[in-house]
């Protein structure tokens, strides 16, 4: 496999690179050839111009492109609106396809049938690489109809962009096909010397700060939290409704978890009503933060992820790489994160609108991402020596701008835990009884009520029973004692509860007012919550004070029928009055 990379500049500059493409095809075993163009001119004309002398020169080559943000050439970001790769297969056995179509979400199930159909017919595709429009797409459908792929094929992309971030206009093209504004081409690849290696890095990292999806629907985000979605990059990072909206927050996507894979969503647009237009479908529930780009934590996992391409030994790398990893590094650095690769292999690529790739036979789509894609005939070279990818170099702006993004992440992050420590807190304390640490009265019967209407509306008769109890002569404790020693009788009385009750499901207790303490049994008959019962009573007889000496509980039992949750407070509330008139210390069953 050979490649040849030209920059655009001129007409005379282009044939001349032709001839020596053809020159060499001539002097050695060369079969398919296929061009890629990439372009930021987004004039059809200029771009037709090329194709037209590609028909002419070379007319048994392949090509197709499609309209970029910007181009990668030889690693780095390239200073020319339009570049061009040769690739050429050394080995007769590899073959190659096209097929371009139009592409809408109304069609995209169809465009998959049409590829699956292709790739029955041709047993030797294990690689389709891909060029679509997609913006303003849901890609949900075109995803789960990949996903259906034969298994063995791999499948990688990018979205097809324009310079300017903020403007919709794209298109794609390939030889014989003509220009699409609303497009997808399919080149497909294989045969039994082709060997393909993809993968993907992101290196952008999360905040702790969750938001829960409340309500999405497919590509729109509604809210997060129960309120608008735009209020989310409004309050944390001043980010607001306007015509840069877009170009704002490709810096700051939502990071989410599909599985094992951790994704990256980028809001396109705002509506009016502050919901997002996202890159792709949002699902109810999901749980989302903010994430946030490092450069060295970038360039760890390009390291990381660069050996593996290294160790496959290809022989040439495509990659696609989001327009937001460049509006990151600016145009000055954004190379450092692709010119490693270019030392294993020449590098070619695009600034993407939207990242493809397959994993384990799902087929995702990604933002803010850098898909890798690595590819060799023949056998791992076993002679050579091996390239060991190096530590990245970062120049001087960058090594200024690592320590002050990483001071800043960890105030974001101190802050973020400090108040979700008191958030937590605050919850606990609206929820349970400061003195035994109980559930309080409110979310005890809370609690009740909930698996009565559970039951209710489940249709089912599972057992829920309650049992209430109240410390004996309590006043008197207080009276001859103090408060403080009454308030550790009622400690001691919650601790026998919780003791009691390790181990029992479906299990609540709270402290109804008072002595008076409440417990409900989810999952229990009236039978086994009066054995329940007795042991409290048992265990609390038996601690002694050393001011107050032992004290005793009286204790009511019953279960519920299809009643309300009053009719049952006052059931129980009688079988424990009932303990008390029939001499207290005791358990008084109530049906």
């Amino acid at each position: 496999m050979k490649q040849f990379q030209i920059l655009y500049k001129d007409d005379q500059g282009l044939l001349e690179k032709l001839n020596e493409i053809k020159q060499w095809r001539d002097s050695h075993s060369g079969y398919v050839t296929i061009f890629r163009i990439y372009s930021e001119d987004m004039e059809f004309e200029h771009i037709r111009h090329i194709c037209d002398y590609l028909d002419d020169e070379m007319p048994d080559a392949l090509y197709l492109g499609c309209t970029t943000n910007a181009n990668i050439m030889d690693g780095a970001l390239s200073d020319t609106k339009i570049i061009l790769t040769c690739t050429i297969f050394e080995y007769e056995t590899t073959q190659a396809k096209i097929l371009q179509l139009p592409f809408s979400e109304e069609n995209a199930v169809q465009d998959v049938a049409e590829l699956k159909k292709c790739c029955d017919v041709n047993p030797w595709v294990q690689a389709v690489e891909m060029h679509a429009t997609i913006m303003d797409m849901s890609m949900m459908e075109f995803c789960n109809e990949m996903s259906l792929l034969r298994e063995d094929i791999q499948v990688f992309g990018g979205g097809a962009f324009n310079p300017d971030m903020d403007d919709e206009t794209a298109f794609v093209f390939s030889k014989g096909n003509g220009f699409l504004e609303h497009g997808i081409i399919f080149l497909l690849l294989g045969g039994e010397d082709f060997h393909t290696y993809s993968t993907f890095i992101s290196g952008w990292k999360p905040l702790k700060r969750k938001f829960r999806v409340t309500k999405a629907d497919r590509e729109i985000l509604y809210e997060l939290d129960g309120k608008p979605a735009l209020d989310v990059y409004r309050r944390f990072l001043n980010i607001n409704k306007n015509d840069r909206f877009f170009s704002n927050t490709l810096e700051f996507p939502l990071f989410l978890e599909h599985g094992d894979v951790n994704i990256l969503r980028c809001p396109l647009a705002v509506n009016d009503d502050d919901s997002l237009v996202m890159s792709s479908d949002m699902q109810e529930d999901a749980i989302v933060r903010l994430a946030y780009g490092d450069p060295e934590t970038i360039l760890a996992s390009i390291r990381e992820d660069g050996q593996k391409i290294a160790d496959f030994r290809p022989e040439v790398i495509q990659t696609f790489s989001c327009a937001a990893r460049r509006a990151f590094w600016g145009n000055d650095n954004i190379s450092d994160e692709t010119i490693l690769f270019n030392s294993v292999a020449p590098t070619t690529g695009f600034y993407t609108h939207g990242e493809f790739i397959r994993i384990k036979g799902d087929m995702l789509n990604f933002n803010v991402t850098l898909v890798i894609v690595a590819m060799r005939e023949g056998d791992m070279p076993q002679t050579g020596e091996k390239v060991n990818i190096a530590r990245a170099q970062i120049d001087k702006d960058n090594n200024e701008k690592i320590p002050i993004i990483r001071r800043f992440v960890s105030f974001i992050e101190a802050s973020t835990a400090e108040l979700e420590e008191m958030n937590k807190k605050l919850a606990l304390t609206s929820v349970t009884d400061g003195l035994t640490r109980l559930y309080n009265r409110a979310e005890i019967e809370r609690n009740i009520r909930d698996a009565l209407e559970k039951r209710k509306e489940q249709r089912t008769h599972n057992n829920i029973s309650l049992i209430m109890l109240d410390i004996d002569n309590f006043k008197k404790v207080n009276d001859v004692y103090g408060h403080k020693e009454g308030d550790h009788v009622i400690q001691a009385l919650a601790d026998v509860l919780r003791n009691t009750m390790t181990g029992v499901q479906y299990c609540h207790l709270g402290r109804w007012g008072g002595e008076e303490f409440m417990i409900l049994l989810s999952d229990t008959n009236a039978d086994d919550a009066a054995v329940l019962a007795e042991k409290i009573r048992k265990e609390f007889s038996a601690v002694s004070y050393e001011t107050a000496g032992c004290q005793t509980v009286s204790i009511g039992v019953t279960q519920a029928r299809d009643e309300s949750s009053d009719v049952l407070y006052n059931r129980v509330d009688k079988a424990l009055y009932m303990a008390k008139a029939a001499g207290k210390n005791q358990v008084v069953r109530l049906d």
